[in-house]
Order: structure tokens, then C-alpha cells, then sequence
């Protein structure tokens, strides 16, 4: 699925204005994050955050993200990245709304 996306974002690189995050499990790799930056690159990583207020919780996700979390551990995580965010830029929203897949 990431390198789909990938494709898709090089192809049309020039008429699309947005980040790409894809996320899934296998067999083999267990849980994968891929970022798919403006242009189509694609780049693992153990967690990835984007849109209007990721720019204020870099340093946050940087310094509390620890590899092997409980279930419990990600939701307040995430839930505290995500409430730093709307805090500080009035573009991301208002609720916080997790689905654990």
C-alpha cells in the first residue's frame, strides 16, 4: 500500500499538495509507518505525525515516543500529541477522536 501511494504522489507531484501517512500490519514486518512526503519519497519510521500542528509537537513525540508501548501507553500518547497541537494552532480541530485498528 505505501508504495502505491508513493507512486501516486510522484506521478502527480505537481498537482498535489499533501503528505501522505500509510500504516499497516504483516506476517512478515509486523506494524509498519511509511511517510510519503510532497513528491513521493517514502520513508519508514516508528511513528509519524503531519498536518497544520504537527510543527509544534516534534520535540513532544521526539522525546516521549518509546518503542514497545502498551495499547493504553499509545492512546495517551497520541491523545496528549494531539491536544498539545490543537493548544497551539487553531487549524487542527477541537476533539480528539482514536480508532484502534
Amino acid at each position: 500500500a505505501a508504495n502505491v501511494f508513493k507512486d501516486l504522489c510522484y506521478r502527480y507531484k505537481n498537482q498535489l499538495l499533501a503528505g501522505i501517512i500509510v500504516a499497516g500490519w504483516d506476517k512478515v514486518n509486523g506494524g509498519s509507518v511509511y511517510t510519503v512526503p510532497i513528491g513521493g519519497a517514502l520513508v519508514r519510521q516508528p511513528f509519524s505525525i503531519g498536518g497544520s500542528g504537527s510543527s509544534y509537537i516534534y520535540g513532544y513525540c521526539d522525546s516521549q515516543y518509546k518503542e514497545g508501548m502498551t495499547k493504553e501507553e499509545c492512546v495517551s500518547f497520541v491523545t496528549s500529541a494531539l491536544s498539545l497541537a490543537m493548544g497551539r494552532d487553531g487549524s487542527s480541530g477541537g476533539v480528539v477522536r482514536i480508532c484502534i485498528i
